[in-house]
């Protein structure tokens, strides 16, 4: 299969895939409280994430790109209601358009619909700094997603098995790019121990990207003839990830992502830690299902839901969610209790 092929494959069974296990935000209750101080005139969302000035904490996250046509038209869209909206927005991985730049323009339309918005460029932990570099002026990129995807790579028929030199491969990366450089997971989380190791390189900015969104071993496991069953719930779920990653490295730029479904898992990811949040899967389906005016339909109601529950705790701004009062139960807090 060609990775063209693969692309349309990974996306073909993203918009099959729904979420049928228990999420982490659901092990999650905010504490309501009852009086509050504000007008809903005075909400804002706008956002900082380290050097990234945002309008939303929100941001449609990577998806695609780099198989031909049906990515192009996906990414255009996806686009366009970024600009729309003034989100921020991440392209898939570039691998394929710096490996064949007949690829190129599947992401490159991201820049031409979203002219002056916020757009992450993407690329794995393979590539070279001159690679790095490639894939920022292909998109005038304002952030770069690094992503990590060791478990995918090993369950994928045809996936890389040599990992040795990765993470000098990211600190070269961040030594010779002038933008933010987010380390971003695709699914399985990252762990204290990912974290520390990552700060020691000097990253700054880590997106979990945790368990309990599009599942990539199970993205796989459906291309292989010999199924790995057993690794198909493998990870560290986003809530938990967010909490070991603030308890190792609470000087991090955190960013959430891996299952956030709507506006109140957003915030509950703000209130452990995160600066921003990103959603892939729900924007993808509701884009196939109801095309762009749905998808504008769908980020009104998410950024409804984050003032709601901002105006019922009494903060005017995202960055005043961080610590909020609220419990945890279940497995994410037996998890908590013994790991931090």
């Amino acid at each position: 299969m060609s990775r063209a092929q693969r692309k349309i494959s990974h996306i073909n069974e993203v918009v099959k895939q729904t979420q049928f296990e228990p999420s982490s935000f659901d092990e999650m209750d905010i504490i309501h409280q009852s009086l509050t101080p504000l007008n809903w005139d005075q909400l804002s969302l706008e956002t900082k994430c380290g050097e990234l000035s945002l309008r939303s904490p929100l941001f449609i996250n990577a998806m695609t790109g780099g198989g031909g046509f049906k990515t192009t038209e996906i990414n255009q869209k996806l686009a366009i209601a970024a600009h729309e909206k003034d989100l921020a927005i991440a392209v898939g991985s570039q691998m394929s358009a710096l490996k064949d730049e007949e690829e190129k323009n599947t992401y490159e339309v991201v820049r031409r619909e979203h002219p002056n918005g916020t757009v992450i460029a993407n690329i794995g932990t393979e590539a070279t700094v001159n690679q790095a570099l490639r894939a920022i002026d292909m998109l005038e990129a304002n952030a770069l997603q690094i992503h990590l995807n060791v478990m995918q790579e090993l369950i994928m028929p045809e996936g890389d098995r040599d990992f040795s030199d990765r993470l000098q491969n990211i600190e070269q990366i961040i030594k010779n790019v002038s933008i933010p450089v987010i380390i971003k997971e695709v699914g399985f989380g990252i762990s204290k121990e990912t974290a520390l190791k990552l700060k020691n390189i000097g990253v700054e900015y880590i997106d979990v990207g945790g368990r309990g969104g599009t599942s990539f071993s199970k993205i796989e496991n459906n291309r292989r003839e010999d199924r790995l069953q057993s690794l198909n719930n493998w990870g560290i779920p986003t809530l938990v990830s967010l909490k070991e990653v603030q308890a190792a490295y609470p000087s991090a730029h955190l960013i959430a992502s891996g299952g956030i479904r709507h506006g109140l898992d957003g915030v509950k990811a703000m209130i452990s830690g995160a600066n921003m949040f990103g959603m892939a899967g729900p924007m993808l389906r509701t884009l196939v299902d109801e095309e762009v005016e749905g998808l504008l339909k769908k980020i009104d109601s998410i950024h409804d839901e984050i003032k709601i529950v901002m105006m019922t705790l009494g903060v005017s701004k995202p960055s005043e969610l961080k610590g909020r009062p609220h419990v945890l139960f279940g497995k994410t807090k037996d998890w908590i209790n013994q790991r931090l």
